[in-house]
């Protein structure tokens, strides 16, 4: 079983593409792109914490089902319906936030003086930004080639910022 995360997919969500530059024609093959890279990458049995924007519009949930996996969600600012929601959709936990391995997981970024204890945060929500640097680590779609990525990976990068 491998643990992978990833973030901001916003499934259903055309405007997304001009918006963040994706190479997309429309959301339809946004949408089946990422399905196919996330089940390249994760198994049925593997676990993926998911830091946030899922979809726009309640509809486009359904996808969820479609993505191999034990998948967890982290709210992010564009996940507004009510936690039944997503669990119905194939989330089989909702959560503000995660620590694992000393990382804080959450959406948005949080403020340096939040740290703490923790080695980075893994965070979503700048989507294709390169602002922040290391203790943070973005693990939105457009920066992991739209697939989840293995948490070891994620650990790795903040070991090596130690």
């Amino acid at each position: 079983m491998t643990i992978y995360v990833t973030s901001d997919t916003h499934f259903g969500h055309g405007n997304i593409i001009e918006y963040c530059k994706r190479p997309f024609v429309s959301a339809a093959e946004m949408d089946e792109f990422m399905v196919q890279a996330w089940n390249e990458v994760v198994k049925p049995s593997d676990h993926v914490y998911h830091l946030g924007d899922v979809a726009m519009r309640k509809q486009d949930l359904s996808i969820v089902r479609r993505l191999n996996g034990h998948k967890r969600l982290v709210f992010g600012n564009h996940d507004i319906f009510e936690a039944k929601h997503y669990i119905a959709a194939g989330f089989e936990k909702v959560m503000g936030m995660r620590v694992l391995d000393g990382l804080l997981f959450t959406h948005i970024p949080v403020h340096p003086g939040s740290m703490g204890r923790f080695r980075a945060n893994v965070h979503g929500h700048v989507h294709q930004s390169t602002a922040l640097t290391l203790p943070y680590i973005n693990v939105c779609v457009e920066v992991t080639n739209y697939a989840p990525v293995a948490l070891d990976v994620v650990s790795q990068q903040a070991r090596e910022a130690a």
